[in-house]
């Protein structure tokens, strides 16, 4: 007898249809699983013939084949381990399950039979929505994450019999469903707060120039002076996200695996922070079956990179695409594929390898070739990427003791969002185009006209500390950023003046 079962599995960032076919046949007890299984999935016979077993089933099993379809992609993991105890049920009339090709089936089986968690639900029940199956039944522990997809029914299961029993009609479920308004306002709110930081004007001035204009940051300053407070504390101040993109970043993370027990959504900005030994298929994504890396679990966040000079060279440099694209794209032999990338790059450092260059109070032990083969590791076509680069100077005394808190993360978000609903006006007509760090040569030219007097400012800049026509773009796009802040159409000279401030940090401490 032959049932088909529909599943899904998880191909880059996307999700594709499974067609599992179970051919339950008489003879000597014989179990094949094809269609390009994994070692994970071939091990399924084992636990699924266990987990009927322990859930009261007994099925008939002589020499059964089961094909998981399309033939040609490789299969992994346990998710179909559900999907296929369903159709061998369904196959050998264990169960009658008249609606079985109503629905799609995801899940990991236990020996006991309890249905377990598995990663890449949410893609999987978005493409089950395209392909217009009526639900959708997957572990209850996922159950938050599929029902954030509008348009499909969504089952939670715990248990096999549970899941069958459903299939069967005699058991009744009711849909589970998420109110987003609720869940939004449960999974926004932060922690860390700029209320907090004492001081630093200067670099949390710089930081709002570059939260409101997208763009990337480097902090340089001694140990202890509050890089890393800082850099926590930024993804408090970017814009709220919406809907669209929450939906892609819990898609990554799902994906990935980092999603948390019963969590639905990701409505807080990501903040990644790898450690400096990370790999570059680590930061990047990568594997025998890729994955996304630290680049892709931080799209539409913060990626941090903290004493950025102790990663290895290789691993800053895979960093260029990108930063220019905004895409991964990650070759291999039987597969090319693209994972989203979009992030705000903000990567500290000290200026010597001790840390204390510069430091008015405390002496430099490093001689002036460490301090250059310290400062080369970071490539000039990287630091050209970077559009502000700020020193962080250690807090006093004076300003520790303060008493009072500084302005709050909402105050600073407020005038964020100002700032990116200007120009979000500016760019209606580009969608691909969400912030000014995001502007193309042509946009620079339409939107970036210095007025003739920061003409000349920027002119004289160029010619004194060689900036590149790379950093040309930065410089122009920041300043934008800074006349949009003060609601200014014209960029000015003092626009241009506080831009190349935070570009020609670069030239005073690496040349």
């Amino acid at each position: 007898m032959l049932s088909r079962v529909y599943s899904g599995a998880v191909y880059g960032v996307n999700a594709y249809s499974v067609e599992i076919e179970v051919n339950a046949g008489k003879g000597e007890a014989q179990f094949v699983i094809v269609g390009l299984p994994d070692a994970a999935v071939r091990e399924s016979k084992d636990r699924v013939l266990t987990a009927m077993n322990n859930s009261g089933f007994r099925p008939m099993i002589g020499r059964t084949t089961i094909n998981l379809a399309p033939a040609d992609i490789k299969k992994e993991g346990p998710v179909y381990d559900l999907p296929i105890a369903a159709g061998l049920l369904a196959a050998t009339g264990e169960a009658e399950m008249p609606n079985l090709d109503q629905f799609a089936l995801i899940g990991e089986l236990a020996l006991s039979g309890e249905v377990r968690r598995v990663r890449g639900v949410l893609p999987v029940t978005l493409e089950m929505r395209k392909q217009g199956k009526r639900g959708i039944i997957v572990p209850a522990d996922n159950a938050e994450e599929a029902a954030v997809a509008e348009g499909i029914e969504v089952y939670p299961v715990r248990h096999l019999r549970e899941a069958i029993e459903f299939l069967s009609g005699s058991l009744k479920l009711e849909p589970f469903r998420v109110e987003l308004s609720e869940l939004i306002q449960r999974e926004r709110g932060h922690t860390e707060d700029f209320a907090d930081v004492k001081g630093q004007e200067s670099a949390k001035r710089a930081i709002e120039v570059a939260v409101c204009g997208g763009h990337n940051l480097l902090m340089i300053g001694s140990p202890g002076a509050g890089k890393t407070m800082l850099a926590r504390r930024i993804a408090s101040i970017l814009p709220e996200m919406h809907l669209e993109e929450a939906l892609e970043a819990t898609r990554i993370h799902s994906i990935a695996g980092t999603l948390k027990s019963h969590q639905a959504l990701i409505f807080q900005r990501p903040f990644r922070s790898p450690h400096h030994t990370i790999s570059d298929a680590g930061l990047l994504g990568g594997g025998v079956h890729p994955l996304p890396g630290e680049v892709s679990l931080a799209h539409r966040g913060v990626l941090f990179l903290d004493e950025l000079p102790e990663f290895h060279r290789n691993v800053l440099e895979v960093l260029r695409q990108p930063l220019e694209d905004g895409h991964v794209t990650i070759s291999r032999a039987a597969a090319t594929l693209d994972f989203p990338s979009r992030f705000m790059l903000v990567a500290a450092m000290n200026p010597c390898p001790c840390g204390f260059a510069g430091d008015p109070k405390r002496e430099c032990r490093c001689t002036s070739t460490k301090i250059q083969a310290y400062r080369n590791k970071i490539s000039g076509p990287l630091l050209d990427r970077i559009d502000i680069h700020i020193e962080v100077p250690p807090v006093n005394y004076d300003q520790m003791s303060t008493l009072g808190r500084g302005t709050p993360s909402s105050e600073i978000r407020d005038r964020v969002e100002t700032c990116r609903r200007r120009q979000r006006e500016r760019f209606a007509r580009s969608p691909k185009v969400t912030c000014n760090a995001a502007m193309s040569a042509r946009d620079v030219q339409d939107h970036c006209v210095p007025s003739e007097e920061a003409s000349e400012l920027l002119k004289m800049a160029m010619t004194e500390f060689h900036f590149s026509a790379r950093a040309y773009d930065r410089i122009v796009k920041v300043a934008r950023t800074i006349a949009d802040m003060e609601g200014a159409d014209e960029i000015g000279p003092g626009h241009i003046s506080e831009a190349i401030q935070y570009r020609s940090l670069d030239r005073s401490i690496w040349m």
